[in-house]
């Protein structure tokens, strides 16, 4: 019988360089990701009342590029204290990786738009209507 380790081309310590950190980047992903949609949600209702209901676009990307850096930042410092990985790569990886969710946040305005134009139209709203979530 041929031993485990044998068939795979890619020896233990490989493995675990690649895919040893898989649990702390999951938990440190979802303890930035509840972070980020903390500030999130309290951003947009900011710029909400601030803008008394109207720019969507600015409430939407404002609130996001800023919870978006906290996701960001957030699992990239996790990733560095615990040693996963090195503090050398912080800048560039946090400067990459929040380019890129700008970038996106930024490209899914004109879908937010359609997406509530639809739902208006589908719950025959106003314009600036808001949905009554009283249980009363």
């Amino acid at each position: 019988m041929v031993p485990a380790t044998d068939w795979s081309p890619i020896d233990n310590g490989l493995f675990d360089k690649v895919f040893g950190a898989t649990v702390l980047a999951v938990l440190a992903s979802m303890i930035a990701y509840l972070l980020a949609q903390y500030i999130d949600i309290h951003l947009y209702h900011f710029w909400k009342n601030l803008t008394k209901g109207k720019h969507l676009w600015l409430r939407n990307n404002f609130s996001t590029f800023l919870s978006q850096f906290v996701d960001t930042a957030s699992v990239l410092f996790l990733l560095c204290v615990f040693g996963k990985i090195d503090w050398a790569l912080f800048g560039g990886l946090l400067l990459s990786g929040y380019l890129f969710k700008v970038i996106v946040a930024a490209c899914d305005t004109p879908f937010m738009y359609l997406g509530v134009a639809l739902f208006r139209k589908r719950f025959k709203m106003e314009e600036h209507q808001e949905i009554d979530l009283s249980y009363s």
